[in-house]
C-alpha cells in the first residue's frame, strides 16, 4: 500500500514520487556498454531505441519520422496536427516560430488559429504516404475524440502503429446531455487489426483499465515538459516516478490476470535529462515518449520552439509555445551521440546504455529491476 500522510483534520493523500527524489543505485556488478542492448518491441514490431516521439508538429514531421524510424525509434506524426490541415505546413510552422520570437503569447493564438482550419483527408494521407514509402515503421496519433473519424483514413494509409492519446484519457468516458458519444475503446480496439498504444494515465487503476481494453502500450503522463501547464490549469498532476512504479504494478497483475498478455508501460513527461530517461525506466517504463528534449535538434519542424498538442485547445488551451535550447546537433547525435557537453540532453540512449553498463544490467527488462534510493 503507498503511504498515507495527513494533511489536515480528517483528510489525506497519497505521498509520491518525482525522478528528482530517486537516484538509482550500482550493484556489485558493472559491464561493458557495447554488451549493453537498448532494443524493445512493440507487438511485432522491432526497435533499437525504446523511444517514441510525442506527437507534436514541433517535433515530428514526415521528415524526422523517417529520421527517427531510421535511428532507431518510432516517429509518431499527428494526425491532427498542421500535415493534416494545411498544404503548406512549413510555412505555418514558420509562422508560428516568427511570433513567437517577438509574441510568445500571440504565437499560441496563432497556432490556434492554424489549427481551426478543418483536417483534409488528402493532406492526412500525402503526410502518412512520405513516411511509409521510406521503410519505417508507421505511427499516427489521434486523440479519442476524433479515433473513429479518422481511424478508417489511417488504416487505409496502411499506419502500423495508432497512438489514441489525449491529456487524461480513461477506458470509461461518460457522454452529456446533447447526445455525445464516447469513444468505448474496448471495443474500438477489438475492432482493429494493428496494436493500439492508449493514454496518459497516472495511477494504477486507470493504467488497469487501459490494460483490460486490450490496449497494446498504456502511456504514462501527459508530456509534462517547460510548456505544459496542466497543473496550473487544472490543478492536476502527474508524479512521474510514483506513476510508473503504479502501472508497472498494474502491468505486472494484468500479465497474472491474463496468462501472459504483456503490456508496454510507455513514460511520456517529467524528463529533462537522459538520468531522468534511465530512472523512468528503472521505474517500469518500456519506453519513453520523447518532445521537449528533441525540439532543440537541427531538424525540428519547430525552429527551436516546442508545444505540445493541449496548445491547440480552441478555449482552454494547457500548453505555451516555448523556446528551448538549441543543441548544435541533428537528431543523430542527440539520441546516439557523440555530446558535446555534459548536461544530459545530447546523446540520451547513449548515456541510458552507460547507465545500464555501469549499473550491471544487459537489457531494459532486467534494468526495471535496478535499486533506487529515495533523496527525502
Amino acid at each position: 500500500m503507498r503511504e498515507q500522510v495527513e494533511i489536515g483534520r480528517g483528510r489525506s493523500a497519497h505521498r509520491s514520487y518525482t525522478f528528482d527524489d530517486l537516484d538509482i543505485v550500482p550493484s556489485r556488478r558493472t559491464r561493458s556498454s557495447s554488451a549493453v542492448s537498448t532494443a524493445w518491441q512493440l507487438d511485432a514490431y522491432r526497435f533499437d531505441l525504446p523511444l517514441l516521439t510525442h506527437p507534436t508538429d514541433a517535433v515530428v514531421s514526415p521528415t524526422t519520422a523517417v529520421r527517427v524510424g531510421e535511428l532507431g525509434g518510432l516517429g509518431v506524426l499527428n494526425a491532427e496536427g498542421l500535415w493534416a490541415r494545411h498544404a503548406e505546413p512549413d510555412k505555418a510552422l514558420a509562422e508560428i516560430a516568427e511570433r513567437a520570437s517577438t509574441d510568445p503569447v500571440g504565437a499560441l493564438g496563432e497556432l490556434q488559429r492554424l489549427h481551426a482550419a478543418p483536417v483534409q483527408l488528402d493532406l492526412l494521407r500525402e503526410a502518412l504516404d512520405r513516411v511509409r514509402g521510406a521503410g519505417v515503421t508507421l505511427a499516427a496519433r489521434v486523440s479519442p475524440q476524433h479515433a473513429r473519424e479518422f481511424t478508417p483514413t489511417l488504416l487505409a494509409a496502411s499506419v502500423e502503429v495508432l497512438v489514441v492519446q489525449g491529456t487524461i484519457i480513461s477506458a470509461e468516458h461518460v457522454g452529456d446531455d446533447e447526445g455525445e458519444q464516447p469513444l468505448d475503446l474496448e471495443d474500438f480496439i477489438e475492432s482493429l487489426d494493428i496494436p493500439v498504444v492508449a493514454g496518459g494515465v497516472g495511477d494504477y487503476r486507470t493504467a488497469m483499465h487501459l490494460m483490460r481494453t486490450g490496449a497494446a502500450g498504456v502511456i504514462v503522463g501527459y508530456g509534462q515538459s517547460v510548456s505544459t501547464s496542466t497543473d496550473a490549469v487544472l490543478g492536476i498532476g502527474v508524479p512521474m516516478a510514483t506513476a510508473l512504479v503504479d502501472a508497472a504494478a498494474a502491468r505486472r497483475d494484468y500479465l497474472d490476470e491474463t496468462g501472459g498478455r504483456y503490456v508496454h508501460v510507455i513514460a511520456d513527461g517529467g524528463m529533462a535529462t537522459s538520468g531522468d530517461m534511465a530512472k523512468a525506466i528503472a521505474c517500469g517504463a518500456d519506453a519513453v515518449m520523447l518532445g521537449e528534449q528533441l525540439a532543440g535538434a537541427d531538424e525540428a519542424p519547430g525552429s527551436g520552439w516546442y508545444w505540445t498538442s493541449a496548445a491547440a485547445h480552441p478555449n482552454l488551451p494547457r500548453s505555451a509555445v516555448v523556446g528551448v535550447p538549441q543543441h548544435g546537433a541533428d537528431l543523430a547525435a542527440v539520441l546516439r551521440g557523440p555530446a558535446p557537453r555534459a548536461d544530459g540532453t545530447v546523446n540520451l540512449f547513449g548515456a541510458l546504455r552507460r547507465a545500464m553498463a555501469k549499473t550491471g544490467y544487459s537489457d531494459l527488462k532486467e534494468f526495471q529491476r535496478v535499486g533506487l534510493s529515495v533523496r527525502r
